[in-house]
This record gives structure tokens, sequence and C-alpha cells, in this order.
């Protein structure tokens, strides 16, 4: 080993230290790399400087508005193919097991005369208990899927006519009658919910909307108008799609008028019954077995096609606390509900108008287009006539958008005009049979009768959606109502099928009247002020488990619309929440309450104790009075 030199300090191998490559520079490295990454993450969280808060949030709303309207038009779309197919589907069944030779051919043993009549009784009269269980129906499944549902029914339908027996073709007429009230409560709910909620988005930056508290009187009028109307404006159309199996397949196969009507006497008003003398035998060869399956196949198609419109296209109508709030009033509750909204003196004046809007409506597709049209032009020419009084009420359907500048009872009060006046004519019009002088004025009728059809039922519609546009939980019970009244007219108009045709005028026009009376004092009672009943609808209640309404922000509970009543009845409790700070301020912790729930926080702010605590102030008050 050498030896160090004077001046030399001897470096032993234990005390050598030997620097790992670039240590240093891997060391400066990742300090370098840190900063970089924190200078990244700041400057990302940073605001953007080219980021507008306020304009981001107008497109945001914007697309909401736009997913309204796609809403509205992908009910009105479904709602209008539904129809199309059960409307087109139903006269083609009807008129081909009414002829003879169809039946005895075909149908040998099978009396398809004896199962119609039960098909029909099945879809008239099973409406009528509709009232018991429509509300728990929308409230349980929702309006969307409540429409799905039944649009699915109407399918169910169509499917049945593939194999035609009793067993097949009844049960799914009663389904049809059993989904009638349901479906139509749920569209219509649907379309005025869909109007506040575009209210909602134009108007977000107001403060009862950001809130969620009740809309102010009237904001959402004009789009409950515009939005009814779009509805009944592309509904209508269901009654010139319907023809299209008529016109394309049967007529082709129908006999001439001379041998059908050979043995009518008189038609119009002079008649007792649909047209008496008609003949039983209205086709001169069969249609091919196949080429009806070929037509049914495509009405299924396009069944399945408005089942997928209602489930892809047609958005929720609440928000999901919203959905839970609307269940959680208790079943019972809403059963009842119903019966205690006809307490309202302006649903009870309404019902006469909701009748006579199912009369008019199924009186025009029955009444007048075979007692005046077909006994007067032809079979042939039935088509004709269903096409022009389904084009004139969609197209004057768009009249009602008058009413965003004239007072509400004008489409209603013009429609009334309009059918009153044809009323009268029709008591005095009785046509010859098979006469092409008549057709003139028949078709003239049957513009004006969809003129006054297309006034009726879109201010009907609105009017309901109008009156209850702020109430928002209440929109299923109202249009249950309304639609439930509709089914009674269908069930009379069932009845009275044998009735004189003057027999049947007059009751259409007792009922007009009665239904213009009841409304003009329905409005008067408006304008005086008089106080209508609202039955109160209770809060929901929560059941307090698990972690979702241990605190009162996790509730589903929402600040949903309260009826003016309800509001009266919790003064004595509250008059407004306080929040948590001001409680602990007070002494009043979330502790000394015993509960959580926000009607507990809401009673004590107001000055209500609960039992338990009262007990302790008692107890506490009385043992001071023993030792004094």
């Amino acid at each position: 080993m050498m030896e160090a030199d004077d001046g030399e300090i001897l470096v032993t191998a234990q005390d050598q230290f030997v620097a790992p490559p670039n240590g240093g520079l891997n060391e400066l490295l990742n300090v370098g790399q840190e900063a970089d990454m924190q200078d990244q993450v700041e400057e990302f969280l940073a605001p953007q400087a080219e980021y507008n808060e306020e304009e981001e949030e107008r497109k945001y709303y914007r697309r909401k508005r736009l997913g309204v309207i796609k809403n509205v038009l992908a009910a009105s779309f479904g709602a209008m193919i539904v129809y199309s197919v059960y409307m087109g589907l139903l006269q083609m069944q009807l008129l081909l097991h009414y002829d003879m030779t169809y039946r005895e051919v075909k149908y040998s043993n099978l009396h398809l005369e004896d199962i119609d009549h039960k098909m029909l009784m099945g879809i008239n009269v099973t409406p009528i208990i509709s009232l018991l269980y429509t509300p728990i129906l929308i409230r349980f499944l929702g309006t969307k899927w409540m429409m799905f549902l039944a649009s699915g029914i109407y399918a169910l339908f169509v499917s049945t006519n593939y194999w035609e027996r009793y067993y097949t073709l009844v049960p799914s007429a009663v389904a049809i009658g059993v989904a009638i009230v349901p479906f139509w409560a749920s569209l219509g709910s649907y379309v005025t919910r869909m109007a506040q909620q575009y209210y909602e988005f134009t108007n977000y930056k107001d403060e009862n909307v950001q809130e969620q508290k009740k809309l102010p009187k009237g904001v959402c009028h004009s789009y409950i108008i515009v939005f009814q109307s779009i509805f009944y404006i592309i509904f209508h159309l269901s009654f010139v799609f319907a023809e299209f199996p008529m016109l394309f397949v049967i007529n082709g196969y129908v006999y001439e008028d001379g041998h059908i009507l050979a043995n009518v006497t008189s038609c119009g008003a002079k008649i007792t019954g649909v047209i008496p003398g008609f003949s039983p035998t209205l086709l001169r060869n069969l249609p091919r077995s196949m080429l009806l399956i070929e037509v049914e196949s495509v009405l299924m198609g396009f069944a399945f096609f408005a089942m997928i419109i209602f489930l892809l296209l047609c958005g929720a109508a609440y928000r999901p606390t919203e959905e839970i709030d609307l269940r959680s009033i208790g079943w019972g509750n809403i059963f009842q509900l119903p019966f205690k909204h006809l307490r309202d003196y302006r649903l009870r004046l309404l019902c006469p108008f909701f009748i006579y809007s199912g009369l008019e409506l199924l009186f025009a597709v029955t009444g007048f287009s075979l007692s005046y049209g077909v006994c007067a032009l032809g079979l042939k020419q039935l088509w004709l006539l269903i096409v022009i009084y389904g084009l004139s009420c969609s197209i004057f359907s768009s009249l009602s958008l008058f009413l965003l500048y004239l007072p509400r009872w004008a489409c209603l009060m013009g429609g009334a005009v309009v059918h009153g006046v044809l009323l009268v004519v029709l008591m005095a019009f009785s046509p010859e049979k098979s006469d092409s002088k008549y057709e003139i004025p028949v078709l003239v009728i049957s513009v004006l009768w969809g003129l006054g059809t297309a006034l009726n039922k879109t201010g009907v519609s609105t009017l309901v959606g109008m009156l209850y546009a702020e109430e928002k939980e209440r929109l299923d019970f109202v249009y249950t109502i309304y639609h439930w009244w509709q089914a009674i007219a269908i069930f009379i108009v069932y009845l009275w099928s044998n009735l004189p045709m003057r027999a049947k005028l007059s009751i259409l026009l007792a009922t007009l009247l009665l239904a213009c009376y009841c409304y003009w004092v329905m409005e008067r009672r408006l304008a005086k002020k008089i106080q209508y009943r609202l039955p109160r609808i209770p809060r929901p209640r929560h059941k307090v488990k698990g972690y979702r309404y241990l605190e009162e922000d996790d509730s589903d509970e929402s600040d949903s619309d309260r009826s003016e009543e309800e509001d009266e009845d919790d003064e004595g409790y509250a008059v407004e929440e306080m929040n948590e700070d001001n409680i602990e301020e007070e002494g009043q912790g979330a502790g000394v309450l015993g509960a959580d729930s926000p009607g507990a926080r809401r009673r004590v702010a107001g000055g209500y104790r609960p039992r338990g605590e009262d007990a302790i102030i008692k107890e506490g008050e009385g043992e001071e009075h023993q030792e004094g």
C-alpha cells in the first residue's frame, strides 16, 4: 500500500463515497418536473379567458328548450300513429265482419257478429271504471311510461287480428278500454307539463324557478296554448291516415251503391238507427288472406314504431325527486283525490263540456258519416268524408293560437256556435240515397263540423291546462276527470245506436246548451273571485331509513308547489323555514328535535314543540315549584 505524502489526506476504502451517475442531475430534473406539473394544474384549474359562464348557461338552457319541443312533437306523432293504426284496423275489421259472405265462408261457426258485439262492449263500457285506477297507474308508472304501456296495448289489439277468435279479440278489446283513459290523461298532463318546463327553461334566472317554488299565475299560459295547438294539429291527421286501408284495400272489393243501398228508403234526420235496410253483403269477392295479413303486418309495424317513439324520443315529465314525491303521498290519497277534485266548482261546471266533447267526435265518425254520408254518397265515399273531416280538424286546430290575443272563452264558444247551427241544420236535412247532388252539402257540413271539433278539442284541453297551470301535482287528476267524462260519452253513444236520428241530435244540442250555460256560470264566478275548493295534497311521507334522509340536504323532498289551502293550514306551524344556523343560535338544534324530518324543523321554527319536549319542560317547572 502506498504511503501518503506529506500534506495529503489518506482516504480509506471505507470512507470513500462513490456518487451515482447523473444523480444530481436527476434530482434537479425531478424538482423541475414537479414545478412544471404544479404550473399545469394551476393553469388547468384557473378560469379560462375564453370561457364565458353566462354564454354556456344560455346554450345549455337552449338545448333544454329544444328538448321540450322534441318531446311535444314525439308525443303528438306517437299518439297520431297509434290512433291511425287503431281506427284504420277497427274500421276494416268491422266492415269485413259485417259482410255475411265473409263470416260464412271464412268463419262459419265462430259467430263473428256476436264477437264484434262483445268487442265493442269491451271498448265502450270498460272505461267507465277508469276513474278508480287511472291516477294510481299514472303515479306509479309516470306519464312517459304510461303512454308507452298504453301504446303497447294498442299494438296488442293489432296483433290479435292475426288469429281472430273470441279469446283473442275480446280480451284485447277490454284491454283497449282499460287503457283509453290513462293514455289520454297521460297525454294531456304530459303536454301541459312540457309547457311548464319550457317556461322554466326560458326564465331560468328567476328566483321562483331556481328555488322550485310555485309558478306565478298565468306565466305559462301562452306555452300551453301553443303546445296544445301543436298536439291537435298533428293528432287529427290520424283520421286521414286511418282511411288508407279502406282506400287502398277494401274499396276494390266493395259492391256498387245500387246493390248496397237497394233496400234503403230514407237517409239523414228521418231514419232510426244507423242505416235501416243496409245490405248485409258488401263485398263482391273476398280479399285474399295473405293480403289481409300483409295489411295487418304494416299496421303492426307502425304500432311498434309508435312504441319506440314514446320510449326513445319522449323525455321525462318530472325530475326524479318530483316523481318520488308524487308517489310518496300514499296510495289511499292518490285513489281519493280524483273524487275530491270534483268538489272544485270549475271542474263540476266543465263536466257538460267534457261529455259533449266526446259525444260530438263519435257522432261525426259514426252517426253523421254513416247516416248522412254513406247513405247519400255510397260506401265507397266513406274514406273521402273522414279524410275531409280529419284535414279540417287538423288545419283549424291552428285557430286556437288566436287565444294568445283573445280571451280564453273565444275558442270554446266559437266551436259551440258552429256546432249549434249545424245541429239545427241536420235536424231538417234528409238527403236522398245515392244522389250525387248532395255531395257538396255533405262535404261542406263535414268541413264545418271539423272546424267545430278543432275549436272544441283544443279549447277544452287548453282551458283545463290554464286553470291548473301552476298546480303541477294536480295535472294527472284533472285530466283523468276530463277524459273519464269523455268515456261516459263513449258509453252514451254505444247505448243510443238504435235511437231515431232526431233524438240523437236533440241530445247533442241539449248537452251543448247546458255546457255553454255551465261554462258561463264558471267564468262569472271566477270574475267575482269566488273561492274554489281544492283538496289538500299531503306532503310526501318519506321513511327515515338509510343514509338518504339523515340530513335535510339529502332528502328527496323537493320544494314542489303547494296549494293555497295547504299553505293556510300550515300557517299555525310555520310561516317560513329557518335554516340550521338560526336554529343553533336559538338553542334549538337538530338534536333537540328528536327527528330529522323537514316537517319537524318547520314546526319547531314556528314555535311548536314536540310532545316529548313539552313534557320535559313541564317536569322541570314542577321540580322548581316543589323546591320553592
